[in-house]
């Protein structure tokens, strides 16, 4: 059986990477509409009740509307927007067993944001451990391709005549304010929002998201090596997510996993000061690569369909 899947923006960044995933796949019928009726609210409201599952790749105001005009009970969405993050089934299965189970049950589920994944994924286990207290004062800078702004930064960056300053990694979003704390705060259950320093780089796409710690933050004070053996055991035997030990030597590559689902967490430092580097794609595992794991989830179909090498459905 096939099921039929609509996305509602396939036009932006997120919507055609998610069509790229899905196009070749002999258990999904993708729903297309002409592009003269992508704006016409009639024609998109009988797509969006037509399909078994709805992706929304759009603007947070567009994807409430949209979500408004679904009525058949029986149509599941993965919202790619900010819209619902911090309302709807929170779409990371990696987190817990509980999470898992709750992505497979959904009707709603939000996709992650790509900053947030990578943050959430370092700390939460720490939350859920007990290690780190929610009164925790943390900070993170994440470094991410220009490919997370959209269509217009995209064609900003590539332009022949593009501002030479393009060349230099920029800082963005100084006052602290970014769209994606509110979720890491509710994920993480933390009572302080932390200080938050994304940073643009002058590559298409990939993410290194790194967490900093103070052993003295964390209960018992577990240096480095513990962290590694905790995170270790927290992400065994999960396809997309592995941790690594990163030593004095190396060097961590933002665009490293470029092209794939997976998530490596690099555990560096000594046994006073510790650092979580989240390494990933931000149109992988930050954007559609996870709403297309959500998907396979929530339709029974393998998780690694479309996303691992060597297996479709």
């Amino acid at each position: 059986m096939k099921h039929k899947v609509f996305i509602d923006g396939s036009e932006g960044t997120t919507g055609l990477q998610i069509h790229e995933r899905l196009s070749a796949r002999r258990d999904i019928e993708l729903l297309r509409i002409e592009s003269h009726s992508r704006k016409d609210k009639e024609v998109r409201k009988r797509f969006l009740n037509e399909a078994d599952m709805v992706f929304l790749c759009l603007p947070d105001d567009a994807a409430r509307e949209a979500v408004s005009l679904i009525e058949n009970e029986k149509v599941r969405v993965i919202d790619a927007s900010t819209a619902h993050r911090t309302i709807w089934t929170y779409g990371f299965p990696e987190l817990s067993p509980q999470h898992r189970e709750a992505i497979k049950t959904a009707r709603r589920v939000a996709n992650p944001g790509c900053h947030a994944s990578g943050f959430i994924a370092a700390v939460y286990p720490l939350r859920a451990a007990g290690l780190l207290p929610g009164e925790a004062m943390l900070s993170c800078f994440s470094i991410t391709g220009y490919s997370g702004g959209g269509k217009k930064m995209i064609s900003d960056y590539e332009a022949a005549d593009r501002n030479e300053l393009m060349a230099s990694p920029q800082s963005y979003a100084t006052a602290q304010n970014h769209k994606h704390l509110p979720e890491i705060a509710r994920l993480c259950d933390l009572e302080a929002l932390p200080v938050f320093c994304p940073v643009i780089s002058d590559i298409y796409s990939g993410m290194a998201v790194t967490v900093p710690l103070h052993s003295a933050q964390l209960r018992g004070n577990p240096g480095a090596d513990e962290i590694f053996e905790m995170l270790s055991r927290h992400y065994e035997n999960q396809r997309f997510i592995s941790v690594s030990r990163s030593g004095e030597s190396d060097k961590i590559a933002a665009t490293t996993l470029c092209g794939t689902n997976n998530m490596v967490l690099f555990v560096g430092g000594n046994s006073e000061r510790i650092t979580i580097t989240a390494v990933f794609d931000n149109l992988g595992k930050g954007a559609s690569g996870a709403a297309v794991q959500n998907m396979n989830l929530m339709l029974s179909l393998p998780e690694g369909a479309g996303l691992d090498k060597g297996e479709s459905a």
